[in-house]
């Protein structure tokens, strides 16, 4: 963080500056552009390369037009509901009330004013969520709905410098006022904003910061974007803002081992079961992905999702990332339980027992030892296919907290003035501490949620500035080819 004396140290001035090219920030830039506002986005790494490129691109959603065609009744009030039932008390529970409320806008939004290409998720809805209410982009690949918000971003001329980090913000009289930048060369440039949007992700990455907010995930390696290593938490820890939710995190329990791909938690809701090398369950698998992740961690043994042919099947025909896995033999078929245990490393008879047992609960002829009740498709039955898996982090939940409009708190909780955050570099909604309390997609919901109300509410601020300074505006010198890309 660094003062500087005068506005007219600035090598460039802009309405609205966003850090971080991720969902966040290309919403956020979006939402401001759509306002009125002259916004320009910087980004550390040299591409996209955020969260949102390595998810399902899953946007939760309460209330949509693709909803109501889908005969799918839902309101904010349920979404509020279902997000609080599973992450229970936390420092932002404010935020639920209003993300559920924005959310349908938000998605609309993204449909008509930026041509994403997002359709209703029918075939499964994760645990935590009602109803259907998970928009995503037909490939279920979040790096195609990244795509299309860079398309959309640069569709509207919005200036956007990859391989920028911003390195430092600057401030005046206690407002935050822009951010100093450095280039691959070495370069720095000054740039000022009457708001500044902090979408630079959380803290994943940070060994420093996992170790201090969050301990238990040195049992977890980092499946999240390189560039979360928390600089939204350093800068507002500077600047004196509240955070919150430092001890949440999302997660998940099934990386393919050696495949390094995500396999879906759709073959385990299908009926699919999940057990260590002796051929045991240890936990209720439709706790879901983030929770279970951190049974697994706990458990440490290594561990093999096992389903069948049909469950597969069906969830390839859906899911193209999925059926990428099992082309590249990331799901093998095995004929008998014999054959599966050889795979998992444990005594068939062991195997055995645990695959009747669960087939047993499946048709209701006995009580899951392990409280399990939903067993989609039924028990599983030859061909069997199994996948090692192993968990791992995705992205951390806590950060500086932010209010309705996406202002970032100082710890007596009044706004610190220009400075708003979303995504992962601001507090989330999925619970105080641990992966429990992830509803699936609500990475995704304060991303782009927050995002959009931080991007129209950063260029309100702005617009009241050139209002009440005529002479003295942030945006009257932009110059989007000076920004360095």
């Amino acid at each position: 963080m660094v003062t500087t004396p005068a506005r007219d140290d600035f090598d460039i001035t802009v309405d609205v500056l966003v850090i971080g090219a991720g969902a966040c920030g290309f919403t956020a830039a979006l939402a401001a552009k759509a306002a009125g506002a002259d916004v320009a986005v910087v980004e550390k790494l040299d591409r996209l390369a955020g969260n949102t490129m390595l998810s399902s691109g899953s946007i939760p959603a309460a209330g949509t037009r693709l909803q109501a065609a889908a005969g799918i009744a839902d309101d904010p009030a349920r979404f509020a509901a279902d997000l609080r039932r599973v992450a229970g008390p936390h420092d932002a529970d404010h935020l639920v009330d209003r993300l559920a409320a924005v959310s349908a806008e938000m998605v609309h939004f993204l449909i008509d004013e930026a041509a994403v290409d997002l359709t209703l998720v029918t075939a499964y809805r994760h645990v935590g969520h009602t109803v259907h209410r998970l928009h995503a982009p037909p490939s279920r690949k979040g790096a195609d709905l990244m795509r299309d918000l860079e398309r959309a971003v640069a569709a509207r001329d919005i200036p956007v410098a990859f391989g920028n980090p911003a390195t430092r913000l600057i401030v005046i009289d206690g407002a935050v006022v822009g951010a100093e930048t450095r280039a691959a060369t070495g370069e720095t440039a000054r740039i000022g904003a009457a708001a500044t949007v902090l979408a630079c992700n959380g803290f994943g990455h940070s060994p420093a910061l996992r170790a201090r907010f969050c301990p238990e995930l040195a049992a977890l390696s980092h499946f999240g974007a390189v560039g979360s290593e928390g600089e939204a938490v350093i800068w507002g820890e500077a600047l004196g803002a509240r955070l919150g939710n430092m001890g949440s995190f999302q997660a998940h329990a099934a990386i393919a081992q050696p495949h390094g791909a995500l396999v879906t938690w759709t073959v385990i809701e299908k009926g699919g079961v999940i057990v260590d090398d002796g051929g045991r369950r240890f936990a209720d698998e439709t706790l879901g992905y983030s929770a279970f992740a951190e049974r697994v961690a706990a458990h440490g043994r290594p561990t093999v999702a096992i389903y069948d042919k049909q469950v597969r099947d069906v969830t390839a025909a859906g899911q193209p990332e999925f059926g990428e896995l099992v082309e590249h033999g990331g799901a093998r078929e095995f004929h008998d339980v014999d054959a599966l245990a050889a795979f998992v490393g444990c005594d068939p008879a062991v195997l055995a027992e645990t695959l009747a047992a669960a087939a047993a609960a499946g048709t209701g002829a006995a009580t899951d030892p392990l409280g399990r009740t939903a067993w989609g498709l039924g028990p599983l039955t030859s061909p069997y296919v199994a996948t090692r898996i192993a968990p791992a982090l995705f992205h951390t939940q806590g950060g500086p907290v932010v209010d309705a409009d996406a202002r970032v708190l100082r710890a007596d909780g009044t706004p610190i003035p220009g400075l708003y955050a979303g995504g992962g570099a601001a507090c989330g909604v999925s619970g105080r501490r641990g992966s429990t309390g992830y509803v699936s997609g609500n990475g995704l919901l304060a991303a782009v949620g927050l995002g959009y109300v931080a991007g129209r509410a950063a260029a309100g601020r702005a617009a009241a500035h050139r209002a009440a300074h005529p002479d003295d505006s942030f945006h009257s010198d932009l110059q989007p080819e000076r920004l360095r890309s």
